[in-house]
């Protein structure tokens, strides 16, 4: 099976090494075209010179595009339409419209669109997920999610910064991850309270947000995303009536990556605890691919998350409105 890549950063880097063997990387793109060429020396592939001429590549089956926010979308339908499957960096667009239209391309071509959302395959949170649904903790009440890095030197001068080409600030970056998991415990949410204030950077985007959403039976999921958070964080808590799920950690500057369960007792008291410690490489990004390659192959949606993806996109935009400086 053929793939070609666009965008060829950090990210599009993270994609490639997490290719299983049984594709071929055929080709690349980057709008720098210096920074395609050392993707292409380290991946041995091939540098093409505009999108249009990569897709064109004989026998290509679907691309990864990992670019800035602002052109994801338009790269996405240029695929779609040429009749690619697509895997695209989450959010998947700069906002709903943009991404609703995508999927609205790939309905019509009866093509395959997955948003790269890897934190539901790390080993902590797709054992919490599993746990949930086989009713460990009971009726769920509420979800608190905290999610923040602390930035670099230059940080309020990258891409990131310019609401352009990224569409916000911490809260369309790392607060997707945290609002597309609160979705998968709560269903679709309304929101509730947001606030999306910049403490620290000297950017026109937020550093952080605080956001409220609540589903149709009142269950409310609060999480908190920051770029001023000082030593990387990760924490995800889901409280039901009989238990507690609390994932900690990512990996690497995250911290090692652990799940506890907090199991109440009929007298109620100090709960029944266990941890798992996950401490090996994060494998996430290669069982996430590997997982839409299969769909590809078996024309089947057991990775489909189109829907949720234009929830997240959906919440995000809702939260900009109301909190729009």
């Amino acid at each position: 099976m053929k793939v070609a890549l666009i965008g060829c950063g950090l990210i599009g880097r993270r994609r490639a090494i997490s290719l299983p063997k049984s594709v071929q990387l055929v080709g690349c793109f980057d709008a720098v075209h210096t920074v395609a060429e050392d993707f292409a020396r380290d991946f041995k592939t091939k540098v093409f010179t505009s999108v249009q001429d990569l897709l064109e590549t004989e026998d290509l089956v679907f691309v990864i595009v990992a670019t800035q926010h602002d052109s994801l979308a338009q790269i996405t339908s240029q695929a779609l339409k040429s009749g690619k499957h697509v895997f695209v960096e989450k959010p998947g667009a700069i906002n709903y419209q943009s991404f609703k239209e995508c999927c609205a391309i790939a309905e019509k071509n009866n093509l395959r669109i997955h948003v790269g959302y890897n934190h539901p395959y790390h080993p902590a949170i797709s054992k919490a997920i599993e746990l949930f649904n086989q009713g460990a903790i009971g009726e769920i009440m509420f979800l608190r999610g905290q999610y923040g890095h602390g930035g670099r030197l230059g940080y309020e001068t990258e891409w990131r910064a310019d609401k352009s080409k990224s569409g916000g600030g911490e809260l369309i970056d790392q607060g997707t991850h945290l609002i597309d998991l609160a979705l998968r415990f709560l269903g679709d949410m309304k929101l509730d309270y947001a606030a999306t204030p910049n403490y620290f950077w000297d950017m026109p985007v937020e550093d952080n947000a605080f956001v409220s959403l609540k589903n149709q039976s009142g269950n409310i999921a609060f999480l908190q995303v920051s770029c001023t958070e000082w030593k990387n964080k990760f924490s995800l808590e889901i409280y039901g009536k009989i238990g507690k799920l609390e994932v900690s950690g990512l990996g690497r500057s995250y911290g090692v990556e652990t799940l506890t369960f907090h199991k109440m007792l009929p007298e109620m008291g100090p709960p029944l605890s266990e941890t798992w410690t996950f401490s090996e490489p994060d494998n996430s990004w290669a069982i996430e691919i590997s997982d839409f390659i299969e769909d590809v192959i078996a024309g089947s949606r057991n990775s489909d998350n189109v829907g949720s993806s234009l929830e997240v996109l959906r919440v995000i935009d809702e939260i900009y409105l109301r909190t729009s400086r």
